[in-house]
């Protein structure tokens, strides 16, 4: 079957979409930040053989959105939602960076939408925001005018990329116009995710299966909050990418779709 739309009723006063390809038991897709559904293109075409993939076009990253502040986790949650009740179960809920946030929301939100969850390092505030100080210097610059000033605070000091990387990146015209081109909707998504609070108690009741995924070589706080989440989740494993980051999708695309395959193996059997 060919990729085609869904589209579930509006919430908040706009309709949301979503990605739809492949035949096979179902995997929810909430994409990362810094990008649309697309980004996860090379993941998906690894699965589709196999599983109906469906991946949602988060509303700050569709391309000419109109952002409202400030965004909040409580809408990407209930969009979710929209879109899974469109879908057969079982699902499991497949969340990247800041879309794995958003996937935990709506896993809080209802729980019995989903059959497990999938979550790529989710930068979750566990013991200190993700963006605190950083995200105030980056919002400044952004309603200064300076994107790229913006960006970088974001790459450096919120992700937290090495300074010769994010320098590299940004001497690259064509990377430098990739990241910037979802400035607004990105530093909106940080604002988003430290307005959740510092913390993870409120996970301690989320029952569902769940798979943490980290790359080794992914930064340090990344993998420290993905051990916080470990340690609080009841039913949680943790899967190594060995020689990867926080952006296997795209350097990686095959051995990540193998861990949602294994994933999906055991919360969607039959």
């Amino acid at each position: 079957m060919g990729m085609t739309e869904l589209l579930a009723p509006p919430t908040g006063g706009r309709p949301i979409t979503a990605l739809d390809d492949g035949s096979g038991p179902t995997l929810m897709v909430v994409h990362p930040g810094g990008g649309d559904a697309t980004s996860w293109d090379g993941v998906t075409r690894h699965l589709t053989g196999d599983f109906r993939v469906v991946r949602i076009r988060r509303r700050i990253y569709v391309p000419g959105a109109d952002i409202a502040l400030p965004h909040s986790m409580a809408d990407e949650a209930a969009d979710i939602v929209a879109i899974a009740e469109l879908l057969k179960p079982p699902v499991l809920l497949v969340g990247h960076s800041s879309g794995a946030v958003a996937a935990l929301e709506a896993a809080l939100l209802a729980p019995g939408a989903f059959a497990g969850m999938f979550l790529y390092e989710p930068p979750v505030p566990t013991r200190e925001p993700i963006a605190g100080a950083a995200g105030v210097r980056a919002r400044a610059a952004l309603d200064a005018g300076d994107v790229v000033e913006a960006m970088r605070i974001h790459m450096r000091d919120i992700v937290r990329m090495p300074g010769a990387t994010v320098d590299a990146m940004f001497d690259d015209r064509h990377l430098r116009e990739a990241v910037c081109a979802a400035a607004h909707a990105q530093i909106a998504d940080d604002e988003a995710i430290d307005a959740l609070g510092v913390g993870t108690d409120r996970f301690a009741a989320l029952t569902l299966p769940t798979t943490l995924v980290q790359g080794d070589l992914s930064p340090l706080h990344l993998r420290e909050r993905l051990a916080d989440l470990a340690a609080v989740l009841p039913d949680a494993r943790v899967v190594t990418l060995t020689g990867q980051g926080h952006a296997a999708h795209l350097t990686a695309p095959g051995p990540l779709a193998g861990a949602i395959r294994e994933t999906a193996r055991q919360v969607l059997q039959s």
